[in-house]
């Protein structure tokens, strides 16, 4: 048995159509999940199934799904300076619900940049500069039943950031964590930093800029201060489906653009058992 994992990331709007376009091809993918009679589970479930917490038929027939990079765009309806007016994934995934063709609840996971100054800089050089990356929606989407706000480092190491978590200021490429401290930030201080946002709710699941992880996170840091990151486990987006062997600290997650770019190929990876 195995569970796949669909990532999207809401920034993606080039044009709109499903191809190019996260939150049309969300949309979309909701129904065709649906009509394949899957479940959409929180993530938190496929780890607790993963580690042994849950029985298979807890988990049958499921998909979860996750969000990465945490912009306005995931939670609130935005106009689109080339796209128009864009319906946010939040909304969509309460509008499938809402339409009566979901198969229960609906649920995903949305994977946060920590630092607000980072955000606050990504925003100016990687959307339009009107503040569209900020964490003032974190609280309600976590308590929302419908969106969990989980960990994607503190700063993404991003090129387009001036300065990074990196002795070495490498930026582009996450495998290039390789010291505790550099770790201790992505990780611990990044968790601390959404856990204050969210009022004392520390993130469990840790998502990988860019799907890359050194040795060292995974053998050293990460197994070894659990007690001080409090993450459970952590994505990669190597495309495979989640089985309940392998690493924790390695999960698989498939991409939207990369893995599937129509409704067809999604359904080659949902029926892939």
């Amino acid at each position: 048995m195995s569970i796949p994992v669909l990532t999207y990331h809401a920034v993606n709007v080039i044009k709109n159509t499903y191809a190019e376009n996260d939150h049309l091809a969300l949309a979309a993918d909701l129904l065709t999940i649906g009509e394949l009679g899957l479940n959409i589970i929180p993530l938190s479930k496929v780890v607790d199934w993963h580690l042994g917490l849950l029985d298979d038929g807890e988990v049958a027939r499921s998909v979860a799904i996750t969000f990465d990079d945490g912009s306005w765009f995931d939670f609130y309806d935005l106009d689109h300076p080339t796209c128009g007016m864009q319906r946010s994934m939040f909304n969509i995934l309460r509008d499938h619900m809402a339409s009566g063709r979901s198969n229960g609840q609906v649920h995903a996971t949305s994977f946060v940049i920590s630092s607000p100054q980072a955000r606050e800089s990504l925003d100016k050089t990687g959307l339009i500069g009107k503040g569209w990356w900020g964490d003032e929606w974190w609280r309600e989407a976590s308590s929302s039943g419908v969106m969990d706000v989980e960990c994607h480092s503190w700063d993404h190491l991003h090129p387009e950031l001036d300065r990074v978590a990196q002795e070495n200021q490498i930026k582009g490429d996450f495998s290039q964590v390789k010291s505790f401290v550099d770790a201790d930030i992505q990780f611990r201080q990044a968790g601390e930093n959404i856990a204050g946002v969210l009022g004392g709710k520390s993130p469990t699941l840790f998502a990988y800029p860019y799907g890359s992880v050194s040795r060292y996170v995974v053998t050293e840091y990460l197994p070894e201060q659990q007690s001080a990151h409090n993450f459970l486990a952590a994505f990669t987006t190597e495309p495979r489906r989640v089985s309940k062997t392998g690493n924790k600290w390695l999960l698989p997650r498939y991409v939207f653009g990369r893995d599937w770019d129509t409704p067809g190929g999604l359904k080659n990876i949902l029926t892939r058992f």
